[in-house]
């Protein structure tokens, strides 16, 4: 087994336009091409990023060798669905990659989803939390790994409202990710009993300064602002909203550790958010951040890396199980082997792929710990909650995908 990166992918920060060229099909024989697709260098950049690249090679580390060579090769899309798509057909068509893996950003997921289906090529989602991809917009050959709109919603707006937060504003993120997160988000708060006030859309990618949207909140009363954004707008309206002394309490809607680091225990202290992984959870995800952690110090794993990890260990496994001509002939082919197969891995356990293309694991609601509550370096969470797997995701027969009979 090889994993092998290009001299110009390994440069890092260049432009996806920069990366493609170098990166051309080599060939025949029996290999698996992988092609990290995500934010190198904007705002989504330390919630996927270059830790989501090492989190996949990881896995290739790990998997041996099993009669094939792997390369794992990436890309910058920019937050912009037309690159995303762009380099999802190049890589589909010309450059020979087999998976594309990660994918933050819902409108660019939304558009490399219907390259892969068009393509029936394998895309094993993480970091585009919509859940049309299970549903609406499906295809056989997503997978949909570690979170999604549907999850986050009913795990942290249900439980703020039990909480006392009755009465809510949003700032929204203006984009397919912030409006469907606010819509879900809605939903499970008036079915608690909770009310809406109002909210404010903001323009994505771009915005910094987020007065006057917090202003708007202050002024509707509401006990808590929602927050459906996520990364670096997450950190900056939570800093900002502290500066200004604004009372209302703080539901960040997708939130992660990495963003908590951002932030600092004294200003993210007390701040509850959802994910399905955390990296002192037991001794399995204690093993894996401890491989993990030299080869990126600064940023620990979240559950978007987690899922990087995960979803490529198990992807490979299915490869190896059906054998390389076949895994590289049809995506959905691919997928439908990883669903007849149980995942097994340190950071999600045993678990499933259900029939829509969703990995099914229990949702975590956390508290984040004072300063004086935290025992050192990134020990940053207290468990508020845990949603069973079969309880934490939208039902099956709610989603709308095609091919789901059940």
């Amino acid at each position: 087994m090889t994993a092998r990166i290009s001299r110009r992918a390994a440069l890092g920060g260049v432009a996806a336009a920069a990366v493609l060229p170098s990166v051309r099909a080599r060939a025949q024989g029996a290999k698996i091409r992988i092609g990290v697709l995500n934010d190198q260098s904007g705002p989504y950049r330390n919630t996927g990023g270059p830790t989501s690249v090492i989190c996949c090679k990881q896995a290739v580390q790990e998997f041996g060798a099993h009669g094939f060579d792997i390369d794992v090769i990436y890309a910058d899309h920019q937050n912009k669905p037309d690159l995303g798509a762009g380099i999802a057909r190049q890589w589909y068509d010309r450059d020979g990659v087999d998976m594309i893996l990660d994918v933050p950003t819902s409108s660019v997921g939304l558009a490399v989803g219907a390259v892969a289906k068009e393509k029936d090529k394998a895309y094993l989602n993480i970091g585009a939390a919509t859940a049309d991809l299970t549903g609406k917009q499906c295809a056989p050959s997503i997978v949909h790994w570690s979170y999604d709109t549907y999850m986050l919603a009913k795990s942290t707006g249900g439980a703020t409202v039990r909480a006392g937060g009755t009465t809510w504003y949003f700032v929204t993120a203006d984009y397919v990710f912030g409006h469907q997160l606010q819509r879900d988000a809605t939903t499970f708060i008036e079915s608690a009993g909770g009310k809406v006030l109002g909210a404010s859309a903001y323009p994505f990618p771009g915005t910094s300064d987020f007065s006057a949207f917090l202003l708007q909140a202050q002024a509707s009363g509401a006990k808590v602002l929602g927050l459906c954004n996520a990364g670096a707008d997450t950190v900056n309206s939570i800093k900002q909203a502290k500066e200004f002394g604004l009372q209302a309490r703080i539901a960040a809607m997708l939130m992660f550790i990495t963003d908590v680091h951002a932030l600092g225990l004294q200003t993210a202290q007390g701040l509850t958010l959802t994910e399905s992984f955390y990296w002192d959870l037991n001794d399995r995800t204690r093993a894996f951040t401890d491989r993990v952690r030299p080869k990126t110090p600064d940023n620990w794993p979240n559950m978007i890396h987690a899922g990087c990890y995960a979803a490529t260990l198990h992807f490979l496994k299915a490869v190896a199980d059906m054998g390389v001509p076949a895994a590289k002939q049809s995506g959905s082919a691919i997928v439908s082997r990883m669903k007849a197969m149980p995942t097994d891995d340190d950071c999600f356990g045993h678990a499933h792929i259900r029939e829509d293309g969703l990995l099914i694991v229990p949702s975590y609601l956390f508290q984040v710990k004072t300063p004086a509550e935290s025992r050192g370096k990134w020990d940053y969470y207290k468990t508020a909650q845990v949603t069973p797997a079969e309880e934490a995701w939208r039902p099956l027969s709610e989603g709308g995908c095609y091919f789901v009979k059940s």
